[in-house]
């Protein structure tokens, strides 16, 4: 009995004595409260809420095509987050947020009891709001100062605000790992999806690596991503908000990323850069990367995707002409087994027709008469035997790679369930090359490919160099001709001529490509096989002087010196400018100015600027419509026949330039004009015979056969002639009129210029 009554007074005073306690940490947290409550800042910055936010460039879709950001953040309004989205949230970090007044009692004791037991500042005990208070006004040092601090900013977020917009600005404040801020940037970084579409792991996923982020994020560990995700499904059970056996199936799912961590890749780099360079230049770099612009621009993807795969495989081409490389890297110069060795490109999904990296694991002795090498693309095993090394010449892989090696491989097939596949050796071009695809009627930029490897190379070479045109200047040179009165039947004569070209120069001897000469022709006949000589003729009875003024009406910005060799295209413009310039024939003699950007909306939505077709007349209708008629016979009988196969109505023009420095073809049909142009960087041969006929019209014919897959085959568009055109039928040697034969073709003529029929 006594000691029972002992035991109840020693109960008594030890309640006494935690009250006590409890009372004292009161009084001292409301002392330390005041102190610290003069010393922060002003809560009702969040009345004009304002983080940085991502600048977008959609695509004339509307589809996202690129995006410039400090932060990446996409702001979104609380009934954009899902509820499973915002139960995980809750559950995994402040279940108690609706319940409390900004900090949490129970938890701030249980954390200060851990701190004085451990001697340390240990991290937890920080709700929603202290979190979010942190993120928007403090730094993470683990300082008792930042902690007060913390609290305090936390019960005056929490009488300014509601719970749902304090909730709000938590989701889009918070780091989710790899530049991305905010609950909507999350879910297209990991599962390439708008928050709302989450599926429950997936939110549960987002909601647990909000403490680690980019440590526990499953691009970078996937262990400790499943790990965390499965605490916040665990969580949701235990607080009721999900049945438990939907929380035990969606523990058993693998996580299945669909996203891109390099958050900045894509489909169009060159063409992007190019569009941020003009928002920097125009609104400055803060609004640029800052602001939350959204920039709608004139690309059309498919057509993008078809110009990236013609460039790739075209260069590809070109390059294995020159020759196998021995590869740059050995994985075994830097480490010393290949087990643990990880190329970043495998953490995304590799498929059937990609171009990837390998790891050469292993080497078949050269006495191996049948010999292979196994290589490595991840988890992926396969072999180049001599199937897939056919192109280098070589019979042996020996010959050609060794252990360590680090390869690029074209995968043929992939059996992902048997973790095989079948490869061939390929290599990285050093051999560059561009192509621009332009809307005749507007002048939208369709399509630009700057380079072969936004990588490797910024530069765009569809803008930024200038190179010497070749031939692809004659049509300006023959659209003179015509507007002063010569014909496609004119004769002119191909054969060795010297021309005095002024007082102390030397003279000019212009040659043929072939060194032959063919003697009289007629000016289609010159332009079709594009006769040197000729050209330079019709230069000098023009005056250059008169072709160059005539040529700058194309939109030419460079120097187009008045030298006989103009004609001949000595002379350097872009291929922007020259693929626009040759737009104008189709276009019955009207160049659109090329343009990207169609209209810039600032974050809420106000329209800044927009932009709309801008017309230039460049030449009359009917002389546009005569040299399309010519240069649609460099397609059916001239130096790009190879496009004919197409089946199409189509015109262009050829160009190389001397010692095969730059290869160009520029070419359209009634709706859109293609440029591609194939060279090195610094000035040099890209090899012998890579003329615009081997090196970049193979190029046009893959991306024209891409753009004519959705084509209406059954009724073509047409070249529509000016009322002032004549038909005649002429013979294709002579340009004499003639009745239909072998030799004859329908010639188009401007009204009065026509010959006479015998």
């Amino acid at each position: 009995m006594v000691m029972a009554t002992f035991a109840v007074r020693v109960a008594r005073h030890a309640g006494l004595a935690a009250l006590f306690v409890v009372a004292a940490l009161a009084g001292t947290v409301s002392g330390v409260l005041f102190a610290y409550a003069d010393d922060l800042p002003q809560i009702s910055a969040l009345d004009d809420y304002a983080p940085s936010t991502i600048t977008r460039v959609l695509d004339r879709q509307g589809q996202v095509i690129g995006d410039f950001a400090v932060e990446r953040r996409v702001l979104i309004g609380y009934a954009d987050i899902p509820p499973d989205l915002r139960n995980a949230i809750l559950a995994a970090e402040d279940a108690d947020f609706f319940q409390h007044f900004g900090l949490s009692v129970p938890r701030i004791v249980l954390t200060l009891v851990r701190d004085i037991m451990e001697m340390r500042l240990a991290a937890g005990a920080s709700t929603l709001t202290q979190q979010l208070a942190r993120k928007l006004f403090l730094t993470d040092e683990k300082t008792w100062e930042r902690k007060i601090k913390e609290a305090i900013l936390a019960i005056q977020i929490e009488k300014r605000y509601t719970k749902v917009e304090i909730f709000t600005l938590y989701c889009n404040q918070m780091y989710f790992g790899h530049g991305a801020y905010g609950v909507e940037a999350a879910a297209q970084l990991y599962f390439g999806k708008r928050a709302r579409d989450l599926a429950l792991e997936e939110a549960a996923l987002i909601a647990g690596i909000l403490q680690g982020n980019a440590r526990q994020s499953p691009y970078v560990n996937p262990e400790a991503a499943l790990r965390r995700r499965n605490y916040a499904l665990e969580r949701m059970a235990e607080e009721g908000m999900v049945p438990r056996e939907t929380i035990d199936a969606a523990k058993r799912s693998p996580i299945v990323t669909r996203g891109d961590p390099s958050q900045g890749s894509s489909v169009a780099p060159y063409f992007v850069e190019d569009v941020r360079k003009y928002i920097e230049a125009k609104y400055g770099a803060k609004a640029l990367y800052e602001s939350g612009l959204t920039v709608r621009t004139t690309l059309d993807q498919r057509l993008q995707r078809a110009a990236n795969a013609a460039i790739d495989a075209g260069l590809r081409r070109v390059d294995k002409r020159r020759g196998w490389r021995a590869p740059a890297r050995n994985v075994l110069a830097e480490q010393q087994t290949l087990d643990g060795f990880r190329h970043e490109r495998w953490g995304r999904r590799v498929a059937a027709g990609q171009v990837v990296p390998a790891l050469v694991m292993a080497v078949d002795p050269r006495s191996a008469r049948a010999g292979t090498a196994r290589v490595r693309i991840g988890d992926v095993t396969a072999e180049l035997d001599r199937r897939a090394i056919e192109w280098t010449r070589r019979t042996h892989p020996a010959d050609l790679v060794k252990p360590g090696d680090l390869v690029e491989v074209a995968v043929l097939e992939l059996d992902e369930a048997g973790r095989r596949a079948v490869v061939r050796l390929e290599q990285a071009p050093v051999v560059q090359g561009a192509l621009v695809a332009l809307d005749n009627r507007t002048g939208h930029i369709l399509a630009m490919v700057g380079g072969h490897d936004f990588g490797r190379s910024k530069f765009n070479r569809a803008t930024q160099a200038f190179r010497q045109m070749g031939s692809t200047f004659k049509p300006f040179l023959y659209a003179a001709a015509i507007d002063r009165g010569l014909t496609p039947t004119t004769r002119l004569v191909d054969e060795p001529t010297v021309f005095e070209i002024g007082e102390g120069q030397p003279p000019y001897a212009p040659r043929n490509y072939d060194k032959q000469y063919l003697g009289p022709m007629t000016l289609r006949a010159a332009l079709e096989q594009s006769r040197n000589v000729p050209a330079v003729r019709v230069m000098q009875m023009l005056g250059p002087d008169q072709v160059v003024a005539y040529a700058k009406r194309f939109g030419f910005s460079g120097d187009l010196p008045p030298y006989l060799s103009t004609a001949l295209g000595a002379s350097e413009a872009t291929l922007l400018e020259v693929t626009s310039a040759y737009s104008a024939f189709p276009n019955h003699g009207v160049r659109l100015h090329p343009y990207a950007v169609l209209a810039v909306t600032d974050r809420a939505g106000a329209v800044t600027e927009e932009h709309r077709p801008s017309p230039r007349d460049a030449i009359r209708a009917d002389t546009a419509f005569v040299m399309t008629n010519l240069l649609a016979g460099v397609v059916r009988r001239g130096t790009a026949t190879a496009a004919a196969a197409l089946d199409w109505p189509l015109a262009g023009k050829t160009g190389t330039v001397d010692d095969y420095t730059d290869a160009w073809f520029v070419g359209f049909d009634p709706n859109i004009t293609v440029g591609v142009w194939v060279g090195y960087d610094e000035k040099k041969p890209i090899g012998p015979n890579e003329t615009g006929s081997v090196a970049a019209l193979p190029i046009w014919i893959d991306f024209m056969r891409a753009y004519l897959e959705t084509a209406d085959r059954e009724h073509p568009p047409a070249f529509d002639p000016p009322g002032n055109i004549v038909f005649m039928t002429v013979d294709r040697s002579t340009g004499q009129p003639t009745a239909d034969g072998a030799a004859a073709i329908t010639e188009a003529f401007i009204r009065g210029t026509e010959p006479n029929r015998p």
